[in-house]
């Protein structure tokens, strides 16, 4: 991509998050939200491949219907109580609305469809901008709004999401599809809790961001886009590939490491609000998960590829490790220490 091209994107990236999350009025967030979708097209279909262009028309068509749902939404609140507030959403109609309009953007079940299928056209650092930035806006908007949503549509949402994106994940090579189920999974737990700890919506949202970021581009680093290249990276970087093994099993959420806190805070908090069978419920699907992360991590450090195989394999690493990838994988093993710290934040 031409480096003007590269800095247009980069900067619009910027400044459409940027207004949706410092905005109070419904029409300025939807401005921001916009200049995102924009700006990412060009990025998803840069590599002119086919896939790459049915990633691009899928991102759009569902980006473009789920704006016009948050606009009509907003209108629709605006109508009837004269107020353009985004903390101020108090009709009915318009909260479900707005539920559904924020659930296509990050792609909540049912609204998942579009996910998995436009990461694996995307290249590695423009889906690790998918899973991540472009999930803060609608983040933030379902944290200005938590106190008038609806927490049985929300709860039943959110396990879907944690059944869906674990049973998903099992069958699949490809790791960019694994990580966006795993980033559906992710998302089940952010907003099962998000009426009763909106503040530890966002702790989650950042500690997976950390432990996502990290990974891709740790694959990004090795080249490995399936499992089958994921088996030949031990040979390559043995140190990178061990701390890979740990960041997935951050990711899924094993003790001692980062990934730990926040399931552990989010169940915490289900069981206080005497939500013990729904805490009990999406604690178990967490193992589905869990199950795909043990296969990543056992393709990555525990298995050889056999070497009767008769197409040739990258044994040379092309690019260097960069220090963000260090210094994000190493957050993002050793944080769990931080969190008496996390825990008397007001």
């Amino acid at each position: 991509m031409n480096p003007q091209a590269k800095l247009i994107t980069t900067l619009s990236l910027l400044l459409g998050t940027t207004i949706t999350i410092s905005s109070s009025h419904w029409m300025m967030a939807w401005t921001g939200l916009e200049i995102n979708t924009l700006a990412i097209l060009p990025l998803i279909s840069k590599s002119h491949h086919p896939r790459a262009i049915e990633a691009s028309t899928k991102y759009f068509l569902v980006q473009a219907a789920a704006s016009t749902l948050l606009l009509f939404s907003s209108m629709t609140n605006a109508w009837f109580t004269g107020q353009w507030d985004i903390s101020q959403l108090t009709h009915p109609m318009s909260c479900t609305l707005l539920t559904t309009a924020l659930s296509m953007k990050l792609g909540l079940v049912p609204f998942h469809f579009w996910f998995p299928e436009v990461l694996q056209g995307s290249s590695l650092m423009t889906s690790l901008l998918l899973a991540t930035v472009m999930k803060f806006p609608p983040t933030i908007l379902f944290f200005l709004t938590s106190a008038s949503l609806n927490p049985t549509l929300l709860s039943i949402m959110a396990i879907a999401s944690a059944a869906l994106g674990g049973w998903m994940g099992l069958n699949q090579t490809q790791t960019r599809k694994i990580l966006a189920f795993s980033s559906i999974s992710h998302l089940g737990w952010m907003i099962i809790i998000l009426i009763y700890d909106p503040k530890l919506t966002l702790i989650t949202f950042y500690l997976y961001t950390l432990t996502t970021a990290a990974i891709f581009l740790t694959l990004n680093t090795t080249n490995t886009l399936k499992l089958s290249s994921m088996m030949a990276s031990w040979t390559k970087t043995p140190s990178l590939t061990t701390a890979l093994m740990l960041t997935l099993l951050s990711l899924a959420g094993l003790p001692p490491l980062t990934g730990f806190l926040p399931k552990w805070l989010i169940i915490q908090e289900l069981t206080k609000q005497e939500l013990t069978t729904l805490a009990t419920v999406i604690a178990l699907l967490s193992l589905l998960g869990l199950f795909f992360y043990l296969r990543l991590a056992y393709c990555a450090t525990i298995t050889l590829p056999p070497n009767s195989t008769n197409h040739m394999k990258q044994w040379q690493i092309n690019k260097p490790v960069t220090p963000l990838t260090t210094t994000l994988t190493a957050l993002s093993i050793v944080l769990l220490p931080l969190s008496p710290m996390i825990l008397t934040i007001p």
